[in-house]
């Protein structure tokens, strides 16, 4: 049986990061507006505690620009992380930081500690985008950290963003064929949400912004979900973390912000790949089967069984039927018509 894997997160809100990107207010995100060193080794504590045993558990730097932060803090928090590496505690430790705060002494000082993942926060590789979103970076500083961290042999994630200012769903496809071609090992796709105080939302007020619709968000999520997907890049999580905040009318404004974001976007997703085999003429008045990899049925199927109604409306078969196979791995799909009267199955 595979062990549980952990995060014990420990977040550090928007300390280190001198930009104001239009969509930020960490504080808000994060559920965190201060930040107090001496409460890490009682949070990793009172996780270790819970955990079951032979857990894979790592300990993770969120919420804010990890290798830009104070430089006596960071060189703290890591010698915390490596003192319970070194006694076997943890297995692993992750950061997540901007694309120019990553150099050669940074990356030597992240591999002193035991630093086992770096992930950048790119949201977008299109220069244009980045420029009217307030990163403050370009996509040369990704190139130049993405290369760094990939060389040093520790892993390295991309963080993406769908629907920020001036981007579409060409420019997120294009950003999630540069996160396969510089190498990340796994992603994030997180769509646009407006929460207040931000700029985004007086540009979302002013008409300058149009926030994401629930369906557009899924759509081109699933656009950049296929691509990574493709490219053997890991999927660590679509959409922001859950929280009281997220759902809170003093911080959200608007845009795709659901409790299960992400499994909308898998149904999506699996609804255009069995659209992209499905043939009109040969599965009208049909039995289809729909095949898919075991655990994943009710992705396939979509909530309220949305995908099962859009294929008996749009191609006029006579049911449709999920079913697991081992068969069939990761998002895949196999479908198989049955014709009734002579009750054959038929590979298409």
């Amino acid at each position: 049986m595979k062990n549980k894997h952990i995060n014990i997160p420990i977040f550090i809100p928007h300390l280190g990061c001198p930009n104001n990107c239009v969509f930020c207010n960490q504080r808000y995100i994060s559920g965190v507006s201060e930040f107090d060193p001496e409460s890490v080794i009682p949070i990793i504590e009172a996780s270790l505690a819970t955990a079951p045993l032979n857990s894979e558990i790592e300990i993770a730097f969120f919420g804010g620009s990890f290798t830009g932060i104070d430089r006596d803090l960071m060189v703290k928090l890591l010698s915390i992380s490596k003192s319970y590496l070194d006694i076997g505690k943890i297995n692993s430790v992750r950061c997540s930081t901007r694309p120019d705060y990553i150099d050669d002494e940074i990356i030597s000082i992240l591999l002193k500690y035991g630093m086992t993942t770096v992930e950048l926060g790119l949201q977008s590789s299109l220069d244009h985008v980045l420029l009217a979103s307030g990163r403050g970076h370009t996509r040369e500083d990704e190139v130049k950290a993405c290369r760094l961290i990939k060389a040093s042999g520790m892993r390295l994630g991309g963080q993406m963003m769908i629907g920020l200012p001036g981007s579409c769903v060409s420019d997120e496809i294009e950003t999630a064929e540069f996160i396969v071609s510089m190498g990340c090992d796994e992603a994030r796709i997180y769509p646009t949400v407006v929460f207040k105080n931000t700029e985004l939302c007086n540009m979302a007020i002013n008409g300058a912004y149009t926030p994401l619709a629930l369906d557009d968000a899924c759509r081109r999520s699933a656009a950049a979900l296929d691509v990574l997907y493709k490219g053997n890049v890991r999927i660590l999580r679509i959409g922001l973390c859950e929280s009281e905040n997220l759902r809170s009318d003093e911080t959200y404004f608007a845009g795709p912000n659901h409790p299960a974001l992400g499994e909308l976007v898998e149904n999506e997703y699996y609804y255009s790949l069995i659209k992209d085999k499905l043939n009109y003429n040969n599965v009208k008045n049909k039995l289809l089967y729909v095949f898919v990899a075991p655990g994943a049925v009710s992705k396939a199927v979509g909530q309220n069984r949305v995908n099962k109604h859009r294929i008996l409306r749009e191609y006029g078969c006579s049911d449709v039927k999920f079913r697991e196979s081992s068969d069939v791995s990761g998002y895949d799909v196999l479908l198989k018509t049955e014709e009734r009267k002579k009750n054959v199955l038929k590979v298409t």
